[in-house]
């Protein structure tokens, strides 16, 4: 459910993950105050406001730590799109020092796997999947590579490191395959929400003698909870929704490479 959740669109995202909850945390304590008595609420202030303590913090740093992790991989995922970008326009540049045939036969093969990462690598991301297709294509890459037999002095070194760039760009593509699937672990969603859910309904059991004042407080802390669970649901899947890593430095690499022959 949150997979399919966080390909929809941020507005989406934000009126379940934040207005729905925010509203239903107002009405909570308005049904407990009308079936509780303000003085008996009244006796869990001193010795709740301890154990809520406790809770708040506890949940805090779960939250925050969470933010920071998956915020860490969207980057990382940001990055590595980039590094993959950069191993492709490296390697177009050590075709030119290859020349001839087998450098022109491994420059299309290049330029058929940016076009295939691009156009089907990336529909295929969004529902957590690789491409067979920019697979096969990568391969050819390779096979085209494997294939070169230097005839100059040179050409064992340019072989060599045209190899180490392939293997960069191949290592990165993994890396945002494996990304794509999403970030946060089943386990760690339903603490996240389990968490959630009973530091707000912790609130509902204190009483304040201004009821509005003690509706507004909730909804301020269901306000912050959950604007934390929408970023993280929002760029949980760094390749899907709203929010997202596009494929731009592919299509830059691709543009200044393949576009110069």
């Amino acid at each position: 459910m949150l997979a399919t959740l966080a390909t929809q669109s941020l507005w989406f995202i934000i009126l379940v993950l934040f207005v729905l909850p925010v509203l239903l945390s107002m009405i909570g304590p308005i049904l407990v105050r009308r079936f509780v008595a303000l003085e008996k609420l009244s006796t869990n202030n001193q010795v709740a406001g301890f154990k809520f303590n406790t809770i708040g913090a506890v949940y805090a740093v779960l939250l925050g730590f969470a933010v920071i992790i998956v915020w860490g991989k969207f980057s990382e995922a940001d990055n590595g799109v980039v590094q993959e970008a950069g191993a492709a326009a490296t390697l177009y540049q050590l075709t030119d020092g290859i020349g001839g045939k087998p450098g022109a036969t491994i420059r299309d093969a290049l330029t058929n796997y940016l076009q295939s990462a691009i156009s089907d690598d990336w529909p295929a991301m969004e529902r957590g999947q690789a491409s067979p297709v920019a697979t096969r294509a990568i391969k050819s890459v390779y096979a085209a590579l494997t294939t070169y037999r230097p005839t100059d002095l040179g050409g064992p070194e340019l072989l060599a490191e045209s190899l180490n760039q392939l293997d960069r760009m191949t290592q990165a593509r993994r890396s945002r395959i494996v990304l794509a699937s999403g970030i946060v672990p089943e386990i760690v969603w339903a603490v996240l929400f389990g968490g959630a859910i009973l530091t707000v309904a912790f609130t509902f059991f204190f009483a304040a003698e201004n009821l509005f004042a003690q509706t507004a407080m909730t909804a301020a802390l269901c306000a912050l909870i959950f604007a934390g669970l929408v970023v993280i649901v929002a760029i949980d899947h760094p390749f899907a929704g709203t929010v997202k890593v596009g494929p731009e430095a592919l299509s830059a690499a691709l543009a200044d490479g393949g576009g110069d022959h």
